[in-house]
């Protein structure tokens, strides 16, 4: 059994990600999710590279988030997400963002996923040694 990986991003938001109040918007929290949840990716041995090759891709199956504070306009955020469980077919993956100069937590979102071969677009079982590795988060 290994600990579950885990990474830590850190963004600065943009105009792009801010409304006219400059507030970040909803999908810009998605965009620094989706960019920490690639580098999840890698460490669980997926990484675009091997992606690309095998056409085996990871893909988004549900997605919960919950916005407790905004964030704004050059404020530097810290982004930390997790493997959180295994199941056969699919696995779920946690998230939070943090304001680095207070470590405020901003949002917490969590996200189901499973392995899709492309380009028949078949779900595929998760690798046998996750399993192993992964045991303590296993829901099966």
């Amino acid at each position: 059994m290994t600990d579950a990986p885990t990474i830590e991003t850190q963004e600065e938001v943009m105009f792009f990600d801010t409304d006219c109040g400059a507030v970040v918007h909803n999908i810009a929290y998605l965009r620094m999710i989706e960019t920490a949840r690639t580098r999840l990716a890698a460490k669980l041995g997926m990484s675009l590279r091997e992606m690309s090759e095998t056409q085996l891709f990871p893909v988004v199956l549900r997605t919960e988030i919950d916005y407790r504070k905004p964030a704004k306009l050059a404020d530097h955020l810290i982004i930390r997400g997790r493997l959180q469980s295994v199941e056969r077919v699919r696995f779920w993956c946690a998230f939070e963002i943090h304001r680095a100069e207070d470590e405020v937590l901003l949002v917490t979102c969590r996200q189901s996923l499973a392995l899709v071969q492309m380009p028949q677009g078949k779900p595929m079982r998760l690798p046998a040694d996750w399993f192993e590795k992964y045991a303590h988060l296993s829901a099966v």
